[in-house]
């Protein structure tokens, strides 16, 4: 196993500046009451989590979750999850029929209900372990930012690191690109505007979003 160096804490603390200047510049409001949605139904937690990497979160991911919320409301628990894995109906659960996600799903469904996890509550309480999180990464599929972006699901302050806030990172003229670093950089950057972490990573999630689709401003 490879020791990774800490970054610099001079340079962590620039960099979180740079963001945080930036996001000022573009109007990140200095209150932000929290609207990020926070999920108390396993299903649908885990079908976000599972389908939103690579995909339209708008026109694929969220009319799939909200199906889920409205025609499944008993598949809020691993365990009742698990018995629709067991039946086959995995595909049916998340309307989708390609078999990587399927599988990524029923594997993390699995692997949840092993280490006896089942309300969401569970599920958030699990997630504050880094050895849960190890274990966690071990599966196929499930890197730091699905595990980060399940936290801010379940209401933990975090960000997930994704291709929107590398852009944005770049914009602020932050160029280093190692996962942990732009992490820890923007979870500071929202410290230092007095805001949310889940807030703010949604809010540049939104706002990059915006940027590469215009013409989505008026239904967003």
């Amino acid at each position: 196993m490879v020791t990774r160096s800490p970054p610099d804490r001079l340079e962590l603390l620039k960099a979180a500046r740079r963001v945080a200047d930036l996001a000022s510049t573009q109007g990140v409001p200095t209150t932000y009451d929290v609207r990020r949605t926070t999920y108390e139904h396993a299903g649908a937690l885990l079908a976000d989590a599972v389908l939103q990497a690579g995909l339209s979160y708008r026109s694929v991911v969220m009319p799939r979750v909200g199906r889920i919320l409205k025609e499944f409301p008993d598949a809020d628990r691993v365990s009742a999850l698990i018995c629709l894995v067991k039946k086959g109906c995995t595909a049916h659960l998340l309307d989708w029929q390609h078999s990587t996600k399927v599988e990524r799903f029923e594997h993390l469904v699995v692997f949840l209900h092993k280490a006896k996890m089942d309300t969401t509550e569970d599920i958030r309480t699990a997630l504050k372990s880094d050895a849960f999180c190890a274990d966690l990464l071990l599966l196929d599929g499930v890197g730091p930012k699905t595990i980060d972006y399940m936290a801010c699901l379940v209401g933990i302050e975090s960000i997930a690191v994704d291709r929107h806030i590398r852009t944005f990172a770049a914009r602020a003229g932050v160029n280093n690109g190692d996962y942990d670093f732009l992490k820890n950089a923007f979870c500071y950057a929202a410290d230092l505007l007095s805001i949310s972490r889940r807030e703010f990573d949604a809010w540049v999630w939104s706002r990059e979003a915006r940027q590469e689709s215009p013409q989505l401003t008026l239904v967003f």
